[in-house]
């Protein structure tokens, strides 16, 4: 079992920044890969960032050159960094981790943009 803890969502205007926090109860040496999904209401939970454990890094093309995410082994924790932020990025950005082929998925954070 992982258990992930989302953190650092909040209310933003556009142009502006914020960085959401997902730490593990284990270690994150052990996981798979790490990734930031996001669902905007009425719309299906869609991929925003992915970093493996050997630090390959995938991107949406929606957030690139935006958004960055990063992960501290140490901490257990992986991070993303939102910047130059727009209304649509509006959404709950839930935290995923992949162990032994497993997917366990934090509570969310809620994330809005005004314009």
């Amino acid at each position: 079992q992982v258990q992930l803890v989302e953190s650092g969502g909040g209310l933003v205007q556009a142009g502006g920044s914020l960085r959401l926090s997902c730490v593990a109860s284990t270690s994150i040496f052990s996981i798979t890969s790490m990734a930031w999904y996001r669902q905007a209401p009425g719309k299906q939970r869609e991929l925003a960032a992915t970093i493996a454990t050997g630090g390959s890094i995938v991107y949406a093309d929606s957030v690139k050159g935006r958004f960055t995410i990063s992960r501290d082994n140490a901490k257990n924790a992986v991070y993303l960094q939102m910047n130059s932020l727009k209304p649509e990025d509006t959404a709950v950005y839930y935290c995923r981790a992949e162990k032994f082929g497993y997917a366990y998925w934090g509570q969310g954070t809620q994330v809005t943009v005004s314009s």
